[in-house]
């Protein structure tokens, strides 16, 4: 890198490297008047909110698993912002005692370079989120009910009932007049 610059440098977190965490599993229900302003007064914010955000709306915690020292966190919008920010719903406590916000952060810069199929995946969460990186997370239930949606397709695919598959379905012509009752238009 001549030009003097450090360039991108992927630290080892301290969890180490290719070392997968399991995802948090706590779950709250969205404030939905509080969240409906934060969406319609952020800059990048979509432009019918009630599209974004439903009244009985729950989010999971997208980081890692993680002790009440930290904040559970799910993300609610990508701005459509040149500087990367999105809101986030962080809260910590249970029940009554709960306690939440709603905050823009910047993207967390960190990458992970994967140098024998080239490819380059960025982290998903805020800029200093707490814990490891989303690349380093793993979701157990997501990746269950992912696994069997591809098995139902693979099933559907050897079974020859895979949506266009073959020729297209005829239409239904039970309702359609017999041509022979047409009347006769080439008489001469």
């Amino acid at each position: 890198m001549g030009d003097g610059s450090l360039g991108q440098l992927l630290v080892p977190a301290p969890y180490g490297w290719g070392l997968t965490v399991l995802q948090c599993t706590a779950v709250t229900q969205v404030p939905y008047a509080e969240t409906l302003l934060a969406l319609a007064t952020m800059e990048g914010g979509p432009e019918h909110p009630p599209d974004v955000v439903e009244t009985e709306d729950f989010v999971l915690c997208e980081l890692a698993d993680h002790d009440e020292s930290a904040e559970h966190a799910a993300h609610l919008w990508t701005a459509d912002v040149p500087d990367d920010r999105d809101l986030w719903f962080l809260w910590a406590g249970t029940g009554a005692h709960r306690v939440h916000r709603l905050d823009t952060f910047r993207l967390c810069p960190a990458v992970l370079r994967e140098l024998a199929t080239r490819t380059v995946t960025t982290c998903a969460y805020f800029d200093r989120h707490p814990g490891p990186h989303s690349f380093s997370v793993t979701d157990p239930l997501g990746d269950l009910i992912a696994e069997h949606v591809h098995s139902e397709v693979r099933r559907f695919v050897a079974e020859g009932e895979a949506p266009g598959k073959g020729a297209p379905d005829a239409p239904d012509t039970s309702d359609a007049p017999d041509p022979s009752d047409a009347p006769d238009t080439d008489a001469t």
